[in-house]
């Protein structure tokens, strides 16, 4: 009876059997002095190719010119004097057609010897198969690189879900989705900076190591500055030093960029991750929310092409209004039964215990709502949705309502039961906000790692006088993954961390 192991050890010297031929063939190489060429220059592409020539007659095709491309040897089927064999490079994949007599007898037989994954220079006139398969003919050959190792078993590809995590570029070698899904991120990011600077917003970019981390609430990675004898955090978010940049008149800034926050691994959350933070002076948060519901709505219109996107069985749809209500009213229509008064700690934690909500006894009203919002309305709120009034106990950057000084004028933006943007108006009050440094500080003292510190430098800053003024941050990497219907934050990370892994 043959077990796994047994096929797993059988598996393990079956590759070391390959890499011992492909080793012995590099030694070849590098004793003719033709190891690992670099004066190969391709002059196109294979999706360039397949574009321009998809319609073109074997006629039209006599009259090109000849190519030259280079790629990985992805297949190859030899049938005595001729090979039909598939190139990939960094646009797609092409098969090319290899004749003895077309390239001499010892080029071919070389070439018979070559093996897959193995790069490749290419050099050949364009033409259509029998079966209409636009191909390349090689008029001549190069071995530009010898892969030592063989790659994933040909049919299934790369199909480990955690190795194509940790090896990466074996996932993007082997399937061509990881690809699409990584270019449409790129096509993702470039929207949005596009978005931006036809608003007047100009691209900025502030310390990735701070002295005091701020601009959010989470815990940060603290390292030492040797010179200095200090220590410094990777910032958890850019929101002070940008809204430094308004009190010096810079009206419109935005930043991509990396956060760092020192949290667990899940499909949700990567400790490092990429947000786009954009601030406009004389503005509010109604502003942001009307910028945000135009960027969404452009953006899956112009890289997706529709306005209904599919997440995960699910539709929603971006092309009618957004929903927007308050917290309170979110917590209402879920409860029916929810307290009169969503401001009584008493009526509020009788009704999480109701709920089987357990928070801390310090929280304030704010928090305790705050608490029931996140635990059993936020995943309810699937189609594109505007939260406000957010209570300002849990908003210490946001400025208060004028009206309602319970709640600071902030919004989340959900969907899919997801937050993907964070905005309000900005506090500009210098001594409002020194108060709220100081309630961060306290908290600080409780035991709440992840309450903020105390800035002095950005409250000195506010009392220069900022503008009125409205930001928001938006979580690149769970938009990305909404629009390419990715389950997990890892698959939209090209390297996503994981906990580490013996080689032995």
């Amino acid at each position: 009876m043959v077990t796994e192991h047994d096929e797993a050890a059988e598996g393990v010297a079956e590759e070391s059997r390959h890499i011992g031929q492909r080793r012995e063939k590099l030694s070849a190489l590098r004793a003719e002095g033709s190891a690992f060429p670099n004066d190969f220059r391709p002059n196109a592409h294979t999706g360039a190719l397949l574009t321009q020539y998809a319609d073109a007659s074997n006629e039209i095709l006599a009259q090109v010119a000849p190519v030259r491309i280079a790629g990985r040897l992805m297949s190859k089927r030899i049938m005595g004097r001729a090979t039909f064999g598939h190139i990939q490079d960094s646009e797609g994949r092409m098969q090319v057609f290899v004749e003895r007599d077309a390239i001499g007898a010892g080029a071919y037989e070389r070439f018979k010897h070559w093996d897959l994954g193995d790069i490749i220079g290419i050099e050949g006139v364009l033409f259509r198969t029998k079966t209409n398969e636009l191909s390349i003919r090689a008029g001549s050959l190069r071995l530009l690189v010898k892969s030592i190792r063989p790659l994933p078993e040909k049919f299934h590809g790369l199909t480990d879900q955690e190795m194509k995590y940790r090896r990466r570029y074996l996932d993007l070698i082997m399937n061509p989705a990881t690809r699409a899904l990584f270019r449409r991120r790129e096509a993702i990011i470039a929207y949005l900076r596009e978005f931006l600077h036809v608003r007047g917003f100009a691209e900025v970019e502030t310390p990735m190591m701070q002295v005091l981390p701020g601009g959010a609430t989470a815990r940060p990675f603290i390292t030492h500055h040797n010179a200095l004898g200090i220590p410094l955090y990777l910032r958890i978010a850019p929101e002070l030093y940008l809204k430094r940049l308004i009190v010096g008149g810079m009206e419109r800034v935005f930043e991509i960029n990396r956060n760092f926050r020192n949290e667990g691994l899940s499909t949700r959350h990567n400790p490092e991750f990429t947000m786009v933070e954009f601030y406009q002076a004389y503005a509010d948060y109604h502003d942001m929310m009307n910028l945000t519901e135009e960027l969404m709505r452009g953006l899956c219109r112009d890289v997706l092409g529709t306005e209904e996107i599919a997440y995960q069985g699910e539709t929603y749809n971006f092309g009618k209004p957004f929903v927007r209500m308050t917290v309170e009213e979110a917590i209402r229509q879920k409860h029916s039964h929810a307290p009169a008064d969503l401001r009584d700690c008493v009526a509020l934690r009788a009704f999480m215990d109701e709920l089987g909500v357990v928070e801390p006894a310090a929280l304030g009203a704010g928090g305790l709502q705050m608490s029931i919002f996140e635990k059993t309305v936020e995943p309810t709120l699937n189609e594109p949705t505007f939260i406000t009034a957010y209570p300002a106990e849990v908003s210490p950057l946001a400025r208060r309502n004028d009206t309602d000084p319970f709640v600071a004028d902030r919004f989340e933006f959900f969907v899919g039961g997801r937050e993907i943007a964070n905005g309000f108006s900005e506090l500009n009050d210098p001594e409002d906000q020194a108060q709220r440094f100081r309630e961060q500080v306290e908290r600080r003292g409780s035991g709440d790692d992840e309450a903020m510190h105390y800035d002095a430098d950005y409250v000195e800053a506010l009392e220069y006088g900022m503008p009125p003024t409205a930001g928001e941050g938006i979580g690149i990497d769970r938009l990305v993954m909404l629009l390419t219907d990715a389950p997990s934050i890892r698959d939209v990370i090209l390297f996503p961390h994981l906990r580490p892994k013996d080689h032995g």
